[in-house]
């Protein structure tokens, strides 16, 4: 299967070139999402948009991500970021106010369990193509914004 690094699936699933990054890809696809986040929480983004708009873009991230690992002839390629862009996102469905600090701390948050990998985010690492490689990150996200609304319940933010 002949790739392409300017089709629109390798353009998508490294996010704009952000998976491109020589050093720590991942968090650089992390800063990426917030990149994008930051000025549609000014513009009045809720914590439910950012989990909206994970959601409807978690098809085409795992389209993307499948036929980019795909052509790249490798399970998890490094350089595919959108599904830590995803998980970014949903971290952020757990915020209940946005400033400075709650994008700090759910930037943290979320590279923390993507590093660590509770249970049962490493089994569902083993689901075949962009699931795996996308899913794993959805539940990443999921445990820090469960994180990220509690720390906020109790005022530590």
């Amino acid at each position: 299967m002949k790739s392409s690094r300017w089709s629109p699936a390798w353009i998508f699933a490294t996010w704009f070139g952000c998976g491109w990054s020589p050093f720590a890809p991942g968090t650089v696809g992390s800063l990426g999402a917030l990149v994008v986040a930051w000025p549609l929480a000014r513009a009045g983004f809720t914590s439910l948009w950012f989990l909206i708009l994970s959601f409807a873009l978690l098809y085409p991230a795992i389209r993307a991500a499948s036929v980019v690992a795909a052509q790249a002839g490798r399970k998890d390629p490094q350089f595919i970021v959108i599904d830590e862009v995803l998980g970014q996102w949903l971290t952020l469905a757990g915020a209940l106010r946005f400033d400075w600090r709650t994008f700090a701390i759910a930037f943290a948050l979320f590279r923390l369990f993507d590093i660590w990998k509770p249970p049962p985010i490493r089994l569902i690492e083993q689901l075949p193509g962009g699931a795996g490689i996308v899913l794993d990150d959805m539940m990443a996200g999921l445990y820090a914004a469960l994180v990220l609304f509690l720390a906020g319940w109790f005022n530590l933010y």
